[in-house]
């Protein structure tokens, strides 16, 4: 189960990432990437496929990882 904490929380830092550069992109048209050297750089890339990575893992795995941080701040009686 450790594991498990451990992966979520990287893949929740990582679409928070993705998150806040769509933000950045919207208001001021300013790329997070750009601080590696733009969008073709090799960094960049990398950086752009584990965010693309992590919400797809998300996407499917959510209900797993939803209900497992739920439980912390949930009643007994309200986890089934």
């Amino acid at each position: 189960m450790q594991i498990m904490k451990g992966f979520h929380a990287v893949t929740s830092i990582l679409l928070i990432v993705g998150g806040l550069n769509w933000l950045l992109q919207g208001l001021f048209g300013w790329d997070i990437g750009q601080i590696f050297g733009g969008q073709d750089a090799a960094v960049s890339r990398i950086i752009y496929v584990l965010v693309g990575i992590s919400a797809v893992i998300e996407l499917f795995g959510h209900k797993k990882s939803c209900m497992w941080c739920g439980k912390k701040g949930m009643s007994s009686s309200m986890v089934k």
